[in-house]
């Protein structure tokens, strides 16, 4: 007599359905992640591309500034190169046509408005609003390129983690509390 034989194990293949659908589900996840991913970096290297065009700004008035230090035509070179520099850097974060008619008080109402770190400070939103058209320039350069670095610093971190606490240092002076944080609901 033989005995009972019993069927063959089954194999992995096909897979079932539900395998299927798991893999379509890590597959688009992977997709998502990378592309994310790709976002990320893209806007890091924008956000160093901007600092470098700054520190660029700073270095070509040393530079060209005597042993006195820079004179008032190469201030007002200054202002006009860091203005030029937080307009493009505004450009690409908001909508073309809010930012790009923008000049003298309206546009340092729009950089105060955006501005987390509050270092803003009158002399120098005078000096971005008036810089083009001043016959003299007294601005302090080191004080301008610290506002304009903290301002970019902040559009960028808003828009990677947009619950990041603004970039406050000791020697600078916070704004009231009462400062809105609508930077990340305007950014593109």
């Amino acid at each position: 007599m033989a005995d009972i034989h019993l069927p063959a194990e089954p194999g992995f293949w096909p897979l079932a359905p539900g395998w299927w659908v798991l893999a379509a589900l890590l597959l688009a996840l992977l997709i998502y992640g990378a592309y994310r991913l790709h976002l990320r970096l893209q806007l890091h290297r924008r956000y160093r591309s901007a600092l470098r065009e700054l520190d660029k700004c700073l270095a070509s008035l040393q530079a060209s500034a005597g042993a006195d230090g820079p004179d008032m035509e190469q201030r007002l070179i200054y202002v006009n190169q860091v203005n030029s520099v937080l307009r493009r850097v505004a450009l690409l974060h908001f909508e073309q046509g809010r930012v790009a008619g923008l000049n003298g008080q309206a546009w340092v109402a729009f950089i105060k408005q955006h501005d987390r770190a509050g270092r803003l400070t009158p002399e120098l939103a005078s000096a971005l609003a008036e810089g083009r058209f001043a016959p003299r320039c007294d601005v302090d350069t080191q004080a301008l390129h610290q506002m304009a670095s903290a301002w970019i610093k902040n559009l960028y971190l808003a828009k990677i983690k947009p619950d990041a606490a603004p970039d406050t240092d000791t020697d600078s002076t916070p704004q009231s509390t009462t400062q809105t944080r609508t930077t990340a609901d305007h950014h593109a």
